[in-house]
């Protein structure tokens, strides 16, 4: 499909962005995999669909044949847990190949139940590697030092950060191509995107000039109220085209899913849910793919 094909809007349909939907086109195969594009999910508040998102938007892409590493980057590990993995019961996870010499990514991966997504997992060991870290030299960039030689076996790899903007998500940003940001649709969690804006700007300025803004994720909207609509319709006008046209609505399937252990595309494969997220997947490699980022994550 050509280029000018593929922004093209569906006639006289508009999504809950208030937008005309494009139509994305299906991904092709790929018939080389690797090396990775690596995109950080970060947000420094907590309960706005992170890891949700990590996890099912994973699984959409592995469902397009793209090799997928998933990396739990927050000790309460809540992506190893969705995922149906007890962290309390790990030999290795994500802390000991960031801090013992010796240990290498292949040694910690796990594969998951989705044919070809596989998984970093993290548990509370890591919470000591903010503080551990904080004497390394190039204590930025030692998350990418480790994943740097599984690069070239997957096709993306997506980090699962934790809710504040300390040292461990610096490390995710120093080593991303690019930065998805999930917003739950409520006037609070607008309140702290100034604030990650401009430590994604400064993570770009002085440690990583490549770091783009892959967009936006509008989650947890309810159509029928009348503040999500509206804080939905500012993050558009605040932010345009960073934001996605894809939109995640609220559904208890996602928490079912999340006890189940299983991504919503394998638990509910019908469901809205699962729908949305493989239309993300959708948006998200073609964005990638026309080399266009939402925005630059600085000058723009």
């Amino acid at each position: 499909m050509a280029a000018s094909q593929i922004l093209q809007a569906r006639p006289g349909l508009r999504g809950p962005t208030g937008r005309p939907v494009p139509v994305f086109p299906d991904p092709e195969p790929l018939v080389v995999h690797g090396p990775a594009r690596i995109a950080a999910i970060c947000n420094q508040k907590g309960g706005v669909g992170k890891t949700t998102t990590t996890i099912n938007l994973g699984a959409a892409l592995a469902e397009h044949g793209r090799r997928v590493l998933l990396v739990d980057f927050d000790p309460q590990g809540a992506l190893s847990v969705g995922l149906g993995i007890q962290p309390h019961e790990l030999d290795a996870t994500v802390y000991n190949l960031l801090m013992e010499r010796g240990i290498t990514a292949p040694d910690v991966v796990i594969k998951t139940r989705v044919d070809g997504m596989d998984l970093l997992p993290s548990n509370i060991d890591l919470s000591g590697a903010e503080v551990q870290l904080v004497h390394e030299v190039g204590r930025e960039f030692v998350l990418g030092r480790v994943l740097q030689p599984v690069i070239a076996d997957y096709d993306v790899i997506l980090i699962d950060c934790q809710p504040s903007l300390g040292l461990l998500t610096v490390n995710a940003l120093a080593c991303a191509d690019g930065v998805i940001v999930p917003l739950e649709c409520e006037y609070f969690a607008l309140r702290g995107v100034a604030l990650l804006m401009e430590t994604i700007d400064k993570v770009s300025t002085r440690l990583s000039p490549k770091l783009a803004i892959d967009g936006l994720l509008a989650t947890m909207y309810d159509s029928r109220t009348l503040h999500t609509r509206e804080v939905l319709a500012g993050v558009v006008e605040g932010f345009g085209p960073q934001v996605f046209h894809t939109v995640i609505s609220r559904t208890v399937r996602f928490p079912d899913a999340t006890v189940a252990g299983e991504p919503i595309t394998r638990f509910d494969p019908a469901c809205n849910g699962a729908s949305a997220y493989r239309e993300l997947a959708k948006e998200v490699l073609d964005r990638w793919r026309r080399g266009v980022p939402a925005g630059p994550a600085h000058g723009g």
